[in-house]
């Protein structure tokens, strides 16, 4: 009799165990957003495959040296990008042509990258692996540092049932948590909502008009980007010598032409633009009211003025801080390193 009982209790906890860690994890859509470009049948999220994503997105076991992580440019509190530089930085001190993007809402991204390089987000974290000023190590030589680690061959085991590890395997697991980076809950967001309580300071609704008037056409909601790539009459910088989106078209039209980034937690996303040549929301504004530079590809919605009083630069800057979604930049899910695990 207690010898039955006691075999019942194992295996009920062995079975919830072994549930919670293989359950579904169900990708939440915020109501009126459209539906996700990622297509996730090719990636059934679960636990375990979000806890190996973010083992790898936290290690810089993925550096030839293993010096730096994915996290080492992309930090939760900073929106995922980095903060206190203009390009990027990688192995050996090197330093990188562009400025980090956010990693917000990707499941939502038709491209990737500032030029729109790569479109498909498995693919996408293969260009900071294999990139020289970055991790600079082989696709194939970072899968052989993990199937050399006991500890990762375990964990690829739980998750897709082969401890043999592959290149699609760790870019299926790093999407199992880079998917997942959703932001959704900024005070806009509320707002939006009508949750109670909640509503735009008189100084924030005005800004919110001048952005509809002025920005959303490329800022679009609910995502605050419509994933499209223009020029947005930033000067050329002289040392990068940057062309955008033409070298990867080689279409002479794309000259200078970026993606357009989202806005979201855009409070604390600084440095701003592709080289990250400004450090404030308000240099940014200015860039658009009186640093136009024109040229032949130059976006057509920057081609008449934009006319801002101070103090609607200052209303712009407010609404502009409503997009910050606290919980999202302080989600300890998002920020915990799951590679101590790896060493219990």
């Amino acid at each position: 009799m207690i010898i039955g009982v006691i075999l019942i209790l194992f295996l009920y906890v062995f079975f919830s165990f072994v549930f919670t860690e293989q359950k579904n994890i169900h990708f939440h859509v915020p109501e009126g957003w459209p539906k996700p470009v990622y297509d996730f049948k090719q990636n059934r999220l679960t636990e375990k495959g979000f806890k190996l994503g973010s083992a790898l997105f936290f290690d810089p076991i993925l550096s030839r040296d293993n010096s730096i992580s994915c996290a080492s440019c992309h930090l939760s509190f900073t929106a995922f990008t980095h903060a206190d530089h203009k390009l990027s930085h990688g192995i050996n001190g090197r330093i990188g042509t562009r400025n980090s993007l956010t990693l917000i809402n990707l499941a939502w991204n038709t491209s990737f990258m500032w030029d729109g390089g790569v479109n498909n987000l498995e693919v996408q974290a293969i260009n900071p692996i294999t990139n020289p000023s970055e991790m600079n190590h082989g696709l194939s030589n970072a899968v052989d540092a993990l199937n050399a680690s006991p500890r990762y061959r375990k964990m690829f085991y739980s998750v897709f049932k082969d401890s043999i590890i592959t290149s699609q395997k760790l870019l299926k697991a790093l999407a199992q948590y880079t998917s997942q980076l959703v932001s959704y809950n900024s005070k806009y967001d509320s707002v939006m909502r009508k949750e109670k309580n909640v509503s735009f300071t008189q100084n924030e609704l005005n800004g919110y008009t001048l952005f509809k008037n002025h920005c959303a056409s490329c800022h679009t909601e609910p995502l605050f980007t419509n994933y499209g790539f223009e020029n947005n009459g930033l000067s050329m910088d002289t040392v990068l010598k940057d062309f955008g989106r033409m070298m990867i078209t080689q279409d002479s039209k794309d000259a200078f032409k970026f993606k357009i980034p989202t806005l979201r937690n855009i409070e604390f996303s600084a440095p701003y633009f592709h080289d990250g040549r400004v450090n404030t929301l308000k240099d940014v504004i200015n860039h658009y009211t009186s640093g136009i530079v024109v040229s032949a590809s130059l976006s057509k919605q920057l081609q008449q003025p934009i006319i801002l009083s101070e103090k609607n630069k200052k209303d712009l800057i407010l609404f502009l801080k409503t997009l910050t979604d606290k919980y999202a930049l302080y989600n300890q899910r998002f920020r915990y390193n799951y590679s101590e695990t790896l060493t219990k």
